[in-house]
């Protein structure tokens, strides 16, 4: 079953696990210095906050599936966008291995499909690309 998944760029992580924490009734099920992540059932999502340099809002949308065989099919559906489709492979992104593709749409907003293999200490690479100021773009790849 897929799973929506959203990345807010945030300055204060603190209060914005706060204010996410009251609006979920729920602590994030990860939480970093610089990053936290809750797995809602209700609604059935995959929020995430991290504070990596992106102006403030929304960093990107994506779809969150299980297995190898939904993320072909996410593949697809980015492919049969027309738009330019990066397959990113395996990496290390928001203290996760995982594997994944993105696409972006006719308005500038980046979507990400992913299947998520493991878990990692670290968020990815030391330092977030200079040219974008953040970690998970498509321009750049994720950490």
């Amino acid at each position: 079953m897929k799973r929506m998944h959203v990345n807010v760029s945030v300055d204060d992580l603190k209060t914005s696990v706060s204010f996410y924490a009251a609006l979920f009734g729920a602590q994030p099920t990860v939480l970093k210095h610089d990053y936290a992540k809750w797995m809602l059932d209700d609604p059935r999502v995959n929020f995430a906050l991290e504070t990596h340099g992106q102006a403030p809002g929304v960093n990107h949308l994506g779809i969150q599936v299980e297995d190898e065989t939904e993320l072909a099919e996410v593949r697809d559906r980015f492919k049969a966008t027309r738009g330019t489709v990066l397959d990113e492979g395996r990496t290390t992104c928001c203290y996760a291995e995982s594997d994944k593709a993105w696409v972006t749409d006719p308005a500038g907003i980046v979507w990400e499909g992913f299947h998520t293999t493991g878990t990692s200490e670290t968020f990815g690479r030391a330092a977030p690309p200079a040219a974008s100021g953040g970690c998970c773009t498509p321009d750049t790849g994720c950490c």
